[in-house]
């Protein structure tokens, strides 16, 4: 097999919208042949970043961030709530899905981190690819990742905990507690460590790029030239920005909907992630879908996906929305990383409960 040649770049330090913007850039105009396929460096300035389909009120701390001039985010990959500052260092893929091998999301997701936990692993480490998707050192996380397909080109992306500040992470995150009471842990911080405290000591950001940019190329038979980003994806990054990804109101879509009046609630979570249905009934006992809202840390791919099945319930009869999700999944092309067709139907289905209780 060939190996493919991809462009290495170092985007600099950016604050986390920005950074979003110029994710949403590369995609498209890798997408349409613009650029080649890139392994890209990124540093963040304090922010909070949710993951696309999160809900803002029940993920971040917004006061406190607000207070601490930590900017709030929303990404375009799925998956949770993350906090960035310059002690964590993120990677990117941006690239044709065939010059991995190709294969489903779930395939090149194995891939992808196992060379990660190689390049992490030069450093003087011990990290394991843990699925779904995050790496691992004896069983604390030290980089979670996440991606989709927007055609045939990829967007992977990770993160590395270089020398974090666990103690401002968790004050600007909600983080549930049942969500670290599964691993037996007391604290959040427990589930987490870093290149400083494993190293003892800081490792240069060039020795970390290094080492990484080193591991992808021989895990994934790549080739690493150097180069720029390109006055193309500057501009339509900065289009972005100002279009969408930059405004309050994208980083608010999904807010919380539950405290708007008639809409009920229904979770399923499993090993893989949390889908939660906002639910609002209309017709003869309340027995049609007006319209429902997904939220959660699951990934999809593509992530529109999501927005074409809320689209897709609305006027199913609730008895039908197994038959009706099922059959959506049938025609659609989706990837799904961390929870089945079953968690969306189930999430429907027991906000539709909640009726019957209020009832």
């Amino acid at each position: 097999m060939s190996r493919s040649t991809f462009r290495q770049v170092d985007s600099g330090l950016r604050s986390g919208r920005q950074n979003i913007a110029l994710d949403q850039a590369m995609v498209e105009a890798h997408s349409a042949g613009e650029i080649p396929d890139t392994l890209r460096f990124i540093s963040f300035k304090p922010c909070v970043l949710l993951g696309r389909h999160q809900a803002l009120s029940q993920e971040v701390n917004a006061d406190y961030c607000h207070s601490q001039g930590i900017e709030i985010g929303r990404r375009i990959t799925g998956g949770g709530a993350i906090y960035m500052d310059e002690g964590v260092l993120g990677w990117a893929l941006i690239c044709q899905r065939s010059a991995l091998g190709g294969g489903a999301l779930g395939d090149l997701t194995a891939r992808i981190c196992g060379a990660a936990a190689a390049g992490l692993s030069r450093l003087g480490v011990t990290a394991k690819f843990r699925p779904r998707n995050d790496i691992e050192i004896e069983g604390r996380k030290i980089s979670g990742t996440g991606g989709f397909f927007d055609g045939n080109t990829l967007i992977y992306q990770g993160t590395i905990l270089v020398d974090p500040k666990p103690d401002i992470m968790f004050q600007a995150l909600n983080v549930a507690r049942d969500k670290y009471a599964k691993h037996g842990l007391k604290d959040a911080a427990q589930r987490v460590t870093s290149l400083v405290a494993e190293l003892g000591r800081k490792p240069s950001r060039e020795e970390i790029i290094t080492a990484m940019s080193a591991a992808f190329g021989e895990e994934l038979g790549l080739d690493m030239e150097d180069g720029e980003l390109s006055e193309l994806e500057e501009s339509y990054a900065a289009q972005s920005y100002l279009d969408e990804i930059g405004t309050d109101a994208f980083v608010a879509e999904i807010d919380d909907p539950s405290r708007e009046a008639g809409v009920l609630v229904g979770r399923t979570t499993g090993a893989g992630g949390q889908v939660v249905a906002y639910l609002r009934l209309e017709g003869p006992n309340d027995q049609l879908i007006r319209e429902v809202l997904f939220s959660g840390d699951f990934f999809v791919t593509p992530p529109r996906f999501v927005f074409d099945l809320e689209a897709h319930l609305r006027g199913t009869q609730i008895e039908q929305v197994a038959d009706t999700v099922k059959g959506f999944f049938q025609e659609a092309e989706v990837g799904l990383l961390s929870v089945t067709q079953e968690d969306f139907t189930s999430a429907v289905q027991g906000a539709a409960q909640v009726r019957s209780v209020r009832a």
